[in-house]
């Protein structure tokens, strides 16, 4: 399993917190220093099953500052996401070909 982590986040703290204790520890990536590609954020999306929108911060000051919207279609907020890795919604957890957005925290347990 992979946690895309921000550890200054709550939700993604608690995420991996919940995960450690069900005895899994993933592999933590801390994706405002190690920012995902635009090709990841595309195999993200894909193993998520969202809208690209669903994947955004949209209350990010960088979001509008961006010149996005919420009908930004999901090219633009991928290569946003690509470029200002802080508008990616967090934590996101992978296990093979799935992943959930853990918000809740509770839904990384969804993966187990």
């Amino acid at each position: 399993m992979i946690l895309w982590h921000n550890p200054r986040c709550s939700k993604s703290r608690e995420a991996l917190a919940l995960l450690q204790g069900k005895g899994v520890e993933p592999e933590v990536r801390r994706y405002l220093e190690d920012a995902p590609s635009l090709d990841e954020l595309k195999a993200a999306q894909a193993a998520l099953g969202l809208p690209a929108i669903k994947m955004v911060r949209v209350k990010e000051p960088e979001f509008a500052a961006a010149g996005l919207s919420k009908d930004s279609d999901d090219e633009t907020l991928l290569r946003a996401m690509a470029e200002v890795p802080k508008l990616i919604e967090r934590p996101i957890a992978f296990a093979a070909t799935r992943a959930v957005i853990g918000r809740p925290p509770e839904r990384v347990l969804d993966l187990l």
